[in-house]
């Protein structure tokens, strides 16, 4: 077992953090299977803001004004709900609520919810947010003010668990004594900017080592905290993450059938649109050198072409058509890599691959022929079962 102390670069602004760079991920799967990813400190670099003053002007507008301490305010218009009648103004530093002559009257109370948000405009900030209530008076358009509350955050905190670390939140929530209870409350969501996929984390700010395949010595370094009404702050920390390695096939390598014949390039021409044969798969062959990838749909991948490890941008596909003018309608070819189900393939049960797009399966029609999809029936499988063989695996 391997660990090492990952500190956070306290220079880089937080909002920043995802643009650190982390160690591309290489052409073979995993070698390492995350055991312990612990939190060793946590650094808060935000200025928290102060919460505005409020008040009732006697026109009937609600107006919403920056403390003295400074701090920028904002409407949160997907957190708020305003009435069709009633508008919000910014104006340097002072929102205006303003209401308007409802006819004809409903015949019940107009009441609305705005949302403020204060921040400071700088690189690494937090936000608070203000949540205030009010009632319309649909004959004159005035406003009265009701409950105020301030959702204030505090600095993210953490705790190291088995296996993994739990961040959270513990924000202020501040309210008049005769208010209701906020509903919702306050729901704080947890982002980490610059993790690696690689390593298992949740909304709910936990980061676990159970499904994180990432080597020992790398990690995130950015914490964010969000809720539903726009409160906002962020951390930074250190991490020692610990793995052990595992022995686990490569994804360099080809698909070979029973024959020992692998996908291959003809010629090693690297174009699109050229043959995909079958052909003996080697080391010394980097015409059956592949890269096999994850697809982007479930349960299936694509196969890139990659000469002695090399991706090129191309991978095999069954277009549909005769792409390489060779009379097969679904003969395969490379072609540009794309998300596209043409070049996606399931791996089945009984060994064949099947295209996501045509859903026919990959047969060869003898050594140094264009592979090509077929109807899936057990009469035409001789050499259809393929299997993933790793490049170390391949005969020389």
């Amino acid at each position: 077992m391997r660990s090492r102390t990952i500190v956070a670069a306290l220079a880089a602004p937080l909002m920043a953090a995802g643009t650190l760079a982390f160690a591309a991920g290489s052409a073979s799967a995993s070698t390492w299977q995350d055991t312990s990813i612990q939190v060793t400190h946590i650094y808060t670099e935000d200025t928290y803001p102060a919460a505005p003053a409020t008040a009732v002007t006697s026109l009937g507008k609600i107006t919403v004004t920056r403390a003295a301490a400074g701090g920028l305010l904002s409407v949160n218009s997907q957190a708020s709900s305003l009435p069709g009648s009633v508008t919000a103004a910014v104006s340097g530093t002072i929102i205006t609520l303003s209401g308007s002559i409802v006819y004809p009257p409903p015949t019940g109370p107009i009441t609305g919810t705005l949302v403020v948000n204060v921040d400071h405009n700088e690189p690494s900030h937090a936000s608070l947010a203000q949540i205030i209530r009010f009632r319309e008076n649909p004959v004159t358009g005035g406003l009265t003010l009701g409950s105020v509350y301030t959702d204030a955050p505090t600095p993210i905190t953490y705790t190291n668990v088995t296996g993994g670390a739990q961040f959270a939140e513990p924000y202020v929530l501040t309210s008049p004594a005769d208010a209701p209870a906020l509903a919702p409350a306050p729901a704080y969501r947890f982002a980490f900017p610059g993790l690696p996929q690689e390593i298992a984390h949740s909304p709910a700010g936990m980061l676990t080592a159970a499904g994180s395949t990432y080597p020992p010595g790398t990690g995130g370094s950015g914490v964010i905290a969000t809720d539903q009404y726009g409160a906002q702050t962020g951390s930074l920390y250190d991490m020692v993450v610990q793995a052990r390695q595992v022995n686990l096939p490569s994804n360099y390598g080809d698909q070979v059938n029973q024959f020992g014949n692998g996908f291959d390039v003809y010629r090693q021409h690297q174009a699109v649109n050229t043959m995909i044969i079958g052909w003996p798969a080697t080391k010394a062959d980097p015409a059956t050198h592949f890269i096999r990838e994850a697809g982007t749909i479930r349960g299936a991948y694509r196969f890139e072409y990659a000469p002695y490890g090399k991706p090129t941008g191309l991978c095999v596909a069954d277009p549909g058509y005769d792409a390489a003018g060779t009379g097969l309608r679904h003969g395969l070819v490379l072609r540009a890599a794309n998300n596209g189900p043409w070049q996606q393939w399931y791996p089945m049960g009984d060994g064949t691959l099947n295209n996501a797009a045509t859903f026919l399966i990959i047969s060869p029609n003898g050594t140094g022929a264009q592979l090509r999809g077929t109807v899936s029936k057990a009469s035409m499988r001789v050499g259809s079962v393929y299997t993933w063989t790793d490049y170390a695996h391949l005969p020389r």
